[in-house]
């Protein structure tokens, strides 16, 4: 059979890749602590596993859902944005849930970019925008996030480089994967780039509820005048631990947030209504739980972070995201240090070049792993030096 150059072009998504690693190695009977995924490890609260029972006892939930959400859950999420951000939504024209924010990121380049078109994407960051675009037959125009620049794409140096076509821009702070953050002088800038070469900005937003210290994550729509020119994805799984239920949502930019939803209701059939009354009653509940979670990643980030650098690995405190973006030592690969870290302690970090070509020279640490793992990380780190 001949397959599609779309597939033929799409390499194995690096996550899944990692997991047959992993489960060889524990195959044999090694423990290993697995920093490789952001998968929050702690169970959603109590009582949204309360509205999940009840809502699968309802027969309604049984049937085919709202393509388009269930009209409550679309105001919940207008309502939460309001709260969290100040920014008013329109549910019926601004709001879309998604059967997690991923198959939405995945999409939306089908709205926006024709075959050949470019869609401005981090390096490095997260894998799907680059695919998305590529399933699309879009073209990629990477964006380089450095150091230098705080891991903020640089603006001006755009102005005189963009190429001509390119129609979509994916920007993500708190960042994955180097847990950067941006205020809203940044996003501010980034809509008037927006204004300035008539594109569409994708934000990625699913790390907003979990900052450290005093810094608290804005979104883009803040900025005035930001919803003529962009769309916001969120979601509930690293917010409220519900990974596994798979919702997230877009807001903004009416006619994207249409097009998607066209889009979206010719290849799927909408979020499970079971899941949708569950992240209903995420949204509206009391929401002071949060800090108390978040408490619990800064406190893995602090253990972590020291051991790291006594190892002779370089690493700073993130103020946001789930992620600790490390440097590797010198003489090391990202490939190679990851390795060593897998052979020799049994540890899985994600080498930063999964990520794009300017993430060679980094890795990426989740906090998504259990206390004790991590103590146990951080006594293998010890017997460590680079």
């Amino acid at each position: 059979m001949k397959l599609a150059d779309r597939i033929n072009n799409l390499p194995p998504y690096v996550f899944a890749s990692l997991a047959k690693r992993i489960a060889d190695r524990r195959a044999r009977g090694d423990q290993v602590i697995n920093f490789g995924m952001g998968d929050p490890d702690l169970p959603m609260p109590p009582a949204l596993v309360d509205a999940l029972c009840t809502a699968a006892h309802d027969p309604q939930t049984h049937r085919y859902p709202n393509y388009f959400g269930l009209p409550e859950l679309r105001r919940a999420i207008a309502g939460w944005y309001c709260d969290r951000f100040r920014v008013e939504l329109n549910p019926e024209t601004e709001v879309l849930p998604l059967i997690g924010s991923k198959e939405g990121i995945a999409h939306i380049a089908l709205a926006f970019c024709d075959p050949g078109d470019r869609v401005l994407v981090p390096n490095p960051g997260y894998p799907v925008y680059r695919y998305g675009t590529l399933l699309a037959g879009g073209e990629v125009c990477e964006m380089p996030l450095l150091e230098a620049h705080g891991f903020l794409p640089d603006f001006d140096a755009l102005d005189r480089t963009l190429p001509a076509g390119v129609t979509m821009m994916w920007l993500n702070y708190p960042n994955n994967p180097t847990g950067a953050v941006a205020d809203l002088e940044f996003f501010a800038r980034a809509v008037a780039f927006a204004r300035r070469h008539e594109i569409i900005i994708c934000h990625d937003n699913p790390y907003s509820e979990i900052c450290f210290g005093d810094y608290r994550a804005p979104s883009i729509l803040q900025v005035p005048g930001a919803r003529e020119v962009a769309v916001e994805f969120h979601s509930l799984s690293k917010t409220y631990n519900m990974a596994g239920m798979r919702i997230g949502m877009v807001v903004g930019n009416a006619q994207a947030v249409e097009a998607l939803g066209r889009i979206k209701s010719n290849v799927d059939s909408g979020v499970p209504s079971i899941v949708q009354q569950t992240a209903l009653a995420a949204l509206t509940q009391d929401q002071a739980w949060i800090a108390a979670r978040n408490a619990v990643y800064e406190r893995r980030r602090d253990r972590l972070v020291p051991a790291l650098n006594a190892a002779g690995i370089a690493a700073p405190l993130p103020q946001g995201s789930l992620y600790v973006w490390g440097k590797t030592p010198a003489g090391l690969s990202a490939a190679a240090f990851a390795d060593r870290l897998f052979e020799e302690a049994a540890i899985v970090v994600t080498p930063g070049s999964s990520f794009g070509s300017c993430g060679e020279g980094y890795f990426r640490l989740s906090l998504t792993v259990p206390d004790a793992e991590v103590e146990t990380a951080v006594a293998r780190l010890a017997q460590l030096r680079f």
